[in-house]
């Protein structure tokens, strides 16, 4: 495997993970931040990541292991692959602390801010942050392998990713900054906490690239596919939802399968 394919794959988990630290400087923006925008993006990030998932990602996983094993049990391989990704990214948000809406925090903190003991909030902050390290760990493999097998969709599951990375710098850097008056602090523990994709990438690379061979390539090709339609449906859209209107959620999921229907048919 070529060295410049594999720096490629890393820039674009490190491009996806630190887009964290683009959600804190827009919570540091508030008067000019646009909530169904980002309604929108979510919609439109969940709409990329669903369509890539079912149509392209799992559809590569069911060649390859039925060329392996054939029809049937390759299928079968397929399908045990994608529920067991997203029985893995399930047991992972539910061992890891609940992220709070972080436009229900900010409005909160604007509101009783004087009544909430800093210890608290600096504490919500914290373990925001670890939540979502540990939610992007996945997430970096899997945009990390995309990007190693096919750059093109590589791209636009970093790009997705990204989006959906924004609203999760918010939830760490507002309790964090409420709490120790400190943008720098605050926009620190918000760009660290999307460090963890990339090393997601850089641990599965050394660890499953010795051991990388079609059958590995399927399983992990669906098991990825089921993480990110999880992620799609458990955080994105209900996210979009809480953020800005239903129809602004569902326009921005609809707007994303196009784009990248479009993207695979002129790439193809």
């Amino acid at each position: 495997m070529e060295s410049g394919n594999i720096l490629f794959a890393l820039g674009l988990t490190l491009f996806a993970g630190l887009a964290t630290g683009v959600g804190s400087l827009m919570a540091f923006m508030a008067k000019k931040f646009n909530p169904k925008f980002l309604a929108a993006s979510l919609g439109f990030s969940a709409g990329v990541m669903i369509y890539v998932s079912l149509i392209e990602i799992f559809v590569k996983a069911k060649d390859s292991l039925t060329g392996l094993y054939g029809d049937k049990s390759g299928y079968w391989y397929t399908v045990l692959a994608f529920f067991g990704g997203i029985a893995l990214i399930a047991i992972i948000d539910k061992l890891v602390p609940t992220i709070e809406n972080p436009h229900e925090i900010k409005r909160m903190d604007e509101q009783s801010a004087t009544n909430i003991k800093n210890k608290k909030l600096m504490r919500m902050g914290l373990f925001s942050a670890l939540a979502i390290a540990i939610h992007n760990f996945p997430e970096g493999l899997a945009t990390f392998i995309a990007a190693l097998q096919e750059p093109t969709l590589g791209i636009s599951i970093a790009v997705a990713i990204a989006i959906h990375n924004i609203p999760e710098g918010i939830a760490v850097s507002v309790p964090i900054y409420y709490a120790t008056k400190s943008r720098k602090k605050a926009f620190t523990l918000s760009f660290l906490s999307g460090l963890s994709e990339p090393i997601g990438a850089i641990i599965g690379y050394f660890v499953l690239m010795q051991f990388f061979n079609d059958a590995a390539f399927g399983l992990i090709f669906a098991g990825v596919a089921g993480i990110m339609v999880y992620i799609s449906l458990d955080e994105l859209l209900p996210t979009a939802e809480e953020y800005g209107e239903h129809h602004v959620a569902i326009f921005g999921l609809i707007v994303g399968m196009m784009l990248m229907a479009s993207s695979l048919v002129l790439f193809a």
